[in-house]
């Protein structure tokens, strides 16, 4: 049997309920999903391109191995700092977790272990430095995960996590805070001024919403509810966003001549093959053009704010940004 948690709102919590979109709220069970080899319905194809460079750089050896368990479980709160606006950079976030106390890192790790049993080497010796450089070297691996990982797709993901804060948006507008809250996920329920949680292994850290609530919808959420209730922070709680299911649906451009008059053909031919992120190699091998056509060409897609590059190894990925899509679901309607 789970336990039934609540947490009671006052009239001025009530008024700070939140969204947020975190990147660092993606990077625990995007990771998970990678070291599970498991094939899953929504998120094979991100793991089909993901898996190669991310086994290929190591990650699946480093610090977040160590500290992301590979099934549910505890994950340190430092790792998911308060988001301080309604989408913060993920610079900002990393430049959280640097900031993290020594004491608090070495209280989450002390969690951890009594969760997980043991700590790994690298975790240790943070433990027992945590006022040293090994923060550091944690976040840098964070920065690497993301920059191969994720940052390629967020323009993607960004806007299915946009697109579901906006419903839940007009819901409350239309139908108030309470059943906003009740909707949410199956296991939250709204009754009497207080936010019901059933099913939970543990009782929460915490009894009142305090400084409000964070809602943070997610892409690589599971089914379940995740949660962090730590003070002084608000109480945060993830869940899966809508519309994830066709997150990775191919969208072919149907309006690439239109397009075609106002960038050129090279450029939207471009674009129409970054529906997948890839390298100018790649990108020269399914166009046909010169690699030092295909350069010139991102350079110019880059300045306009069209495309975005990210390291990944030896290599540049190259995506579509926020923009670009907009410009291509305009041409194609």
């Amino acid at each position: 049997m789970g336990v039934l948690a609540g947490l009671a709102f006052s009239t001025s919590d009530l008024a700070q309920v939140r969204f947020s979109v975190s990147p660092m709220w993606e990077v625990a069970p995007s990771f998970r999903l990678l070291r599970s080899h498991s094939t899953h319905p929504v998120h094979r194809t991100w793991v089909d391109q993901v898996r190669p460079r991310w086994a290929a750089g190591g990650l699946d050896r480093g610090w977040l191995g160590e500290l992301i368990p590979l099934t549910r479980g505890y994950i340190p709160d430092f790792l998911n700092p308060a988001p301080s606006g309604p989408a913060p950079a993920p610079e900002a976030e990393w430049e959280a977790i640097r900031a993290t106390p020594g004491d608090r890192v070495r209280r989450d790790l002390d969690h951890l272990a009594r969760h997980q049993g043991f700590l790994g080497p690298r975790l240790r010796a943070l433990r027992d430095d945590p006022y040293g450089p090994l923060l550091a070297e944690l976040t840098k691996e964070l920065e690497t995960y993301w920059e191969r990982a994720l940052a390629p797709y967020w323009a993607r993901i960004r806007a299915v996590l946009d697109a579901d804060i906006g419903y839940r948006a007009r819901l409350a507008a239309e139908r108030g805070t309470g059943r906003l809250l009740d909707d949410l996920h199956t296991s939250l329920s709204w009754d009497d001024g207080a936010l019901l949680m059933a099913h939970r292994k543990r009782p929460l850290t915490r009894t009142t919403a305090g400084t409000g609530l964070l809602l943070i919808p997610s892409a690589f959420a599971g089914p379940g509810l995740r949660t962090r209730t730590t003070p002084p922070d608000p109480p945060q709680l993830a869940y899966r966003a809508r519309g994830v299911g066709l997150l990775w649906e191919p969208r072919p451009v149907t309006g690439a001549a239109t397009l075609s008059a106002v960038l050129g053909r090279s450029r939207t031919l471009l674009l129409a093959e970054l529906e997948i992120p890839a390298a100018t190699t790649r990108l020269a091998q399914r166009t046909g053009l010169s690699p030092a056509a295909v350069s010139q060409n991102l350079t110019a897609l880059r300045d306009a704010g069209l495309v975005s590059a990210h390291r990944s190894g030896r290599f540049v990925l190259y995506a579509r940004t926020a923009a670009a899509e907009t410009l291509l679901r305009a041409a194609s309607a």
